[in-house]
């Protein structure tokens, strides 16, 4: 077995053939445990060398809600030579690197409808079971991640399908999307239609009209907002895939480009990391609310904050939350933190942005594609076939996923290197198909946490 020191500090070594840890020393009971230079929690009993180091013998040491101070410690990246994509240009100045005719539903009720427009026409469809029976925040969530769907620039046409009864009503995401292009997004309320089908048909072959008109054209790379995300971890995520992808972000970063990290409950246990790394005392404050406030809603509903490795994660030797955030936010590579968003904000600054929101696959995704991502960089050690609104590239950390699941996964972070992750991105950008768009899997999930009626 072929084994790895990730750092000189850290008393367990990881298996490049399993992803679990083994005891590099004698660790005693009570005894941190290092991995990364930095605890994952504690020994529970005495750990002898050589020994496998995991449920049995390890305990988290996260509790609640914690006090932090502000003691910035980063550099700003050296800018790169700037690289450069072929986009669609947007009247309102982004960028789209897809040109697709998207159908996003108002309202669950009109799912159906939305699904047979798809089917007559081609267009890509996007439907949830919310939109109506919610109160408060929880609908105001629904109409901020619809309304950032709406708008991303992937989309060069978006028919709104509404019901016309429903709390989040056409005229009421109309007030949510504020300024938008009335020649590319339309909308459409069936209960106004005698055939809401043959309607709906027509719209979209008026955009397709339209969207037909366009043309890719060079734009610096700094128009690209990455998502970051990961799924599915093991063991190595930390070692293979997400320091890659750390790689990729700050490239991008010292492009002028941006870059967004999500999965907040991931970030528990490595948030001083990036509390570091906050470029001001007002992003740092921000950052702090957002792991707190996050922490406080485990804790109003009676949950433990360290309950999220899944069983999927601890067979790839992951163990405790603090392994897990630790390997998790290196997708952010060294990247100074530019801006904090809440859940669908959009984001607008270059740099590192951190994005509040669940670390769940589809819901996460989602709040990428919301913030106006227009490509994800997705990793996984375990594999998952999910796909988002926008493109999104599966790394795996291991070849061995690599080559089982060659229908799922674009790139192989075990054998392929920066140079090629960064090419798969300009070729992607330019208009290669990802997987999960050859498979046409595209989903999309909005995070519920209100009262149903």
């Amino acid at each position: 077995m072929e084994y790895v020191l990730i750092n000189e500090n850290d008393n367990v070594k990881v298996s490049l053939s399993d992803g679990h840890k083994y005891a590099y020393r004698d660790i005693k009971k009570g005894e941190p445990v290092i991995k990364y230079g930095f605890p994952i929690g504690f020994a529970l009993r005495n750990i002898k060398s050589g020994e496998m180091v995991h449920t049995d013998n390890l305990k988290t040491y996260l509790s609640g809600v914690k006090n932090y101070a502000y003691n910035p410690e980063f550099k700003p990246l050296k800018k790169t030579s700037p690289a450069v994509i072929n986009a669609f240009k947007r009247k309102n100045g982004n960028v789209g690197i897809r040109n697709e005719i998207w159908i996003v539903s108002t309202v669950g009720c009109v799912n159906g409808v939305a699904k047979t427009i798809a089917e007559k026409t081609g267009a890509f469809c996007f439907t949830h079971p919310y939109g109506c029976s919610q109160l408060g925040d929880d609908l105001s969530i629904t109409r901020k991640i619809l309304s950032g769907l709406i708008k991303n620039p992937n989309a060069g046409g978006v028919l709104v399908i509404g019901l016309g009864c429903e709390n989040n009503g056409v005229e009421e995401m109309k007030k949510v999307l504020g300024d938008y292009d009335k020649e590319r997004i339309r909308f459409l309320k069936c209960q106004e239609c005698g055939d809401e089908i043959s309607e709906g048909v027509k719209i979209i072959s008026e955009l397709e009209k339209i969207t037909a008109e366009d043309k890719r054209v060079q734009v610096p790379i700094s128009n690209l907002r990455l998502g970051l995300k990961c799924g599915g971890s093991d063991g190595l995520s930390g070692i293979t895939a997400n320091p890659l992808c750390g790689k990729i972000t700050d490239r991008l970063t010292s492009m002028g480009g941006s870059a967004v990290l999500t999965e907040v409950p991931e970030m528990f246990g490595a948030e001083m990391i990036l509390f570091r790394r906050c470029v001001d005392k007002s992003v740092y404050e921000k950052a702090v609310n957002m792991i707190n406030n996050f922490k406080r809603y485990f804790i109003a509903r009676g949950q433990s904050i360290s309950e999220n490795p899944s069983p999927g994660n601890r067979e790839g030797g992951i163990t405790t939350l603090e392994e897990k955030s630790l390997g998790c936010v290196q997708k952010g590579g060294s990247s100074p933190i530019t801006a904090v968003l809440d859940y669908g904000d959009t984001a607008k600054e270059p740099g590192l942005n951190l994005l509040n929101g669940p670390g769940n696959d589809i819901v996460a995704a989602t709040n990428l594609t919301a913030a106006g991502c227009q490509l994800i960089l997705f990793t996984t050690g375990r594999g998952t076939p999910l796909g988002s609104a926008v493109p999104t590239v599966k790394i795996a950390t291991n070849s061995a996923l690599a080559r089982k699941k060659q229908n799922w996964i674009d790139f192989d972070a075990e054998s392929q290197n920066e140079e090629e992750l960064f090419d798969l991105l300009i070729k992607t950008a330019d208009g290669q198909q990802t997987k999960n768009e050859k498979n046409n899997f595209r989903e999309i999930a909005i995070f519920k946490d209100g009262v149903t009626l």
